[in-house]
C-alpha cells in the first residue's frame, strides 16, 4: 500500500482524548497495530495488507503523532495512550483484539494489556520498553536531541531531504535503503504540519520519566495476564538492549508462549520485513487457542 492509498483509506475516530486518526483493512476477528516514535499507522502497511484475509486489521495513530488530533491539554504518556486505545476500541464497538506493538508501540501495548486485560485476546510485543531498562545511552541521547532548541526545524529539513531523511533514521533499520523515500516524509510532515503539532513531539518525549514509572508500576498486572503473549525481537537493536529486554519479560510474562530473535534486524524491522511479521503472526494465533 503506498501512501496516496494509505492516506485516502484514513478515518477518525472522536474520543474524549482527540480524533484518532486509523487504518482498516479486511474482516474478521480484530488485530490492532500500535506504531513507534516518530512513525504513524502507516509502518505497518505490509503487514495489514497481508493479514486482511484473515484479520480486520487496525492501525492507529498514537496522540501526538501521525493525524491524530489530540484534545486541548491532554497528556501523552503510556497510561493516557492506553486509556485511549480502550476509548477507541469503544468508539468503534470493539471488544477483544490480538494486540500488535512495535517500539512505543510495543511499551502502550504493555500498559493496555495489564490495565484493560479483558480487551486483549492475544499479545505481540516485537523490540520496545521494558520495565526499568530503558532508555539505554543511544536512546536518551536521542530524547536529549529532540528536546534540544531548534529540533524541530532539524525534522523539518529532513522532509525537505530524502537523502538526509535515511541517514537519520539508519540505526532504526537493517537497511535503510529498502525504505521508501516517501515513509520519512509520510512520518514527519504530519506532525510538523503546525507548532503545536511539533510542540506535542516535545511533550511525547519529556513524558519518557512518567512513561518509565508507569511501566515499573504494570509489572504486577503484567504478572497476571492470561492473554498469549509472544515476543519477536530484533537482535541487532541498539535502541533498547536485546538481553536484559528478553530476560525481563520471559521472567515477568508467563503468559509468554513463544519468543523469537530475528538476527540482523533492528528497530523498526517490521516495516522491512512485513511477510515475516505475517507468517509469525499467524502461526501464533493458530497455535494460541
Amino acid at each position: 500500500m503506498n501512501s496516496h492509498d494509505f492516506d485516502q483509506a484514513r478515518r477518525f475516530a472522536v474520543t474524549p482524548m482527540g480524533k484518532i486518526a486509523y487504518v482498516e483493512r479486511g474482516a474478521g476477528p480484530v488485530a490492532l497495530f500500535i506504531h513507534g516514535f516518530p512513525l504513524n499507522g502507516f509502518h505497518w502497511r505490509g503487514t495489514i495488507e497481508d493479514l486482511s484475509g484473515i484479520r480486520r486489521c487496525i492501525a492507529l495513530d498514537l496522540m501526538g503523532l501521525g493525524h491524530t488530533e489530540v484534545a486541548a491539554g491532554q497528556s501523552l504518556t503510556f497510561e493516557d495512550q492506553a486509556r485511549m486505545v480502550a476509548a477507541f476500541l469503544d468508539k468503534l464497538e470493539i471488544q477483544q483484539v490480538d494486540l500488535i506493538g512495535n517500539d512505543t508501540g510495543g511499551g502502550v501495548s504493555q500498559l493496555v494489556a495489564a490495565h484493560f486485560p479483558a480487551r486483549v485476546r492475544t499479545l505481540t510485543l516485537t523490540n520496545c520498553e521494558v520495565h526499568d531498562l530503558w532508555p539505554n545511552a543511544t536512546l536518551q541521547a536521542l530524547f536529549d536531541s529532540l528536546g534540544a532548541e531548534g529540533a524541530m526545524a532539524g525534522l523539518k529539513a529532513l522532509v525537505q531531504n530524502p537523502a538526509m531523511a535515511r541517514q537519520a533514521f539508519a540505526a532504526a533499520y537493517e537497511n535503510v535503503e529498502q525504505i521508501p523515500a516517501e515513509a520519512f516524509r509520510v512520518y514527519l510532515e504530519p506532525v510538523l504540519s503546525t507548532d503545536e503539532r511539533a510542540l506535542n513531539v516535545q511533550r511525547f518525549v519529556r513524558a519518557a520519566q512518567s512513561d518509565r514509572d508507569q511501566m515499573v508500576a504494570a509489572a504486577p498486572m503484567l504478572r497476571q495476564l492470561r492473554a498469549p503473549a509472544q515476543v519477536i525481537w530484533g537482535d541487532a537493536d541498539t535502541f533498547f538492549d536485546v538481553e536484559p529486554s528478553l530476560s525481563w519479560l520471559k521472567a515477568n510474562v508467563p503468559s509468554i508462549k513463544k519468543v523469537i530473535a530475528v538476527p540482523r534486524a533492528r528497530l523498526f524491522f517490521p516495516e522491512e520485513h512485513p511477510r515475516l511479521i505475517s507468517v509469525l503472526l499467524r502461526e501464533f494465533w493458530n497455535s494460541a487457542f
